[in-house]
């Protein structure tokens, strides 16, 4: 199935979606820790990047310094989609929030400072309102 291309689609239709949890980026060489769970993993020549669930990193003993909330766009997009990420960056940006873009095959997911997670998602929610 094709994603949405169509800017203003996708943001009206975005439902941006607060993921339980917290969520903190570490890495790791030589392939993912023994009881650890990504839900994003980059290769990098440094090293793995892993996303994971804080209390998952903790008793590893992964170091971290960004716990943050995990936004899942639940609009269907392209991947040649041109203008989302900006859109949903500006938005946060202007209010003063740092926003890591993840994009997967099918959704958009924001990883945002975990204490500001709830008002990210109210921005979002009124710029889809804007959107349609």
């Amino acid at each position: 199935m094709t994603g949405e291309s169509d800017l203003r689609k996708l943001l009206s239709g975005m439902r941006p979606e607060l993921n339980p949890g917290r969520y903190v980026f570490t890495t790791a060489e030589g392939g993912v820790p023994s009881g650890l769970t990504p839900v994003v993993t980059v290769a990098e020549s440094e090293g793995l990047t892993l996303v994971v669930r804080r209390e998952e990193a903790d008793a590893a003993g992964m170091a971290y310094d960004y716990v943050a909330g995990w936004i899942t766009l639940r609009v269907h997009s392209a991947l040649a989609a041109v203008g989302l990420t900006a859109a949903v960056s500006r938005e946060l940006a202007e209010a003063g929030l740092s926003c890591n873009v993840i994009a997967g095959f099918h959704h958009d997911h924001l990883f945002v400072p975990y204490e500001h997670a709830e008002q990210a998602v109210s921005l979002l929610e009124d710029l889809a309102r804007r959107s349609a």
